[in-house]
C-alpha cells in the first residue's frame, strides 16, 4: 500500500518536539506513538507498530521528546512528559489530525504517557508497548492503566523483567516471546496491533 513520510516540529512549553509522520491512502484514523525513556523512535516494537498501523490504513506519527530533539538521554520528570506530549499531540491535531480517530500509545515510559493523558488528548484508545508494570522497589504502575476509560492493548514480553500486567474489560493484553525490549517476536506483535486496531476502529 503507498505510503508516504515527513517531519514536523512541533512547539510545546518544554522545548520543541519532532513528529515523524507516516501516511497512507485511504486512512481510517491516526496512531501517535512516543518512545521509550532512554531510547528513540527506531525502537524494534515501534517500528512494527508503525508498519501493522499503515497496513491496516491508519497514520502513524512517531513523537519525540523535547528532551530527545535536544540531545539528552535521561528523561524529565513525568509532568513535564505529559504536558509536552499533550502540547505536541494538540498541535497535531491542528495541522494534521484534521478530526480523523485518534488513537495513542508508545512504548515503555511512552505507554505510560500516552495512557496518563488520553482523556486529555481526546483519544478512542491506547496501544501500550512494553508497559513498565512493577519497576523494582517502587510502587505498580497499574493505577495508570486503569485510569484509562478506552479500549486498552497492551502487548507483553513473557520475559518482561517488569511483570505482565491483568487483562480487564477494556483492557486486552497479549503476551508474546521475548522481554521487555519486545525484540523476538514483531511478526506477533504486529498482527495484534492489526487486529486490534481494525476492532477499535470498526
Amino acid at each position: 500500500m503507498p505510503t508516504s513520510a515527513g517531519t514536523r516540529e512541533l512547539d510545546t512549553p518544554h522545548g520543541p518536539a519532532r513528529a515523524h509522520l507516516h501516511r497512507v491512502a485511504g486512512a481510517r484514523g491516526w496512531l501517535v506513538l512516543g518512545h521509550g525513556a532512554g531510547g528513540g523512535i527506531a525502537a524494534p516494537d515501534l517500528v512494527a507498530a508503525t508498519e501493522a498501523a499503515l497496513a491496516e490504513r491508519v497514520h502513524v506519527a512517531l513523537v519525540e521528546q523535547p528532551y530527545r530533539v535536544a540531545g539528552r538521554r535521561s528523561p524529565p520528570p513525568a509532568r513535564t512528559l505529559d504536558l509536552a506530549w499533550i502540547a505536541a499531540v494538540r498541535a497535531l491535531r491542528r495541522r494534521s489530525l484534521r478530526g480523523a480517530p485518534l488513537l495513542v500509545g508508545g512504548r515503555s515510559s511512552g505507554a505510560r504517557v500516552a495512557c496518563r493523558t488520553a482523556t486529555e488528548v481526546g483519544a478512542v484508545g491506547v496501544l501500550c508497548l512494553a508497559f513498565p508494570l512493577q519497576p523494582p522497589a517502587r510502587p505498580s504502575r497499574l493505577p495508570e492503566l486503569e485510569a484509562v476509560e478506552v479500549p486498552v492493548l497492551v502487548v507483553q514480553g513473557e520475559n518482561d523483567r517488569f511483570g505482565v500486567p491483568p487483562a480487564a474489560p477494556e483492557r486486552e493484553v497479549v503476551v508474546v516471546r521475548g522481554d521487555h525490549s519486545l525484540r523476538s517476536d514483531r511478526a506477533a506483535l504486529g498482527q495484534a496491533v492489526r487486529d486490534w486496531l481494525a476492532r477499535v476502529l470498526r
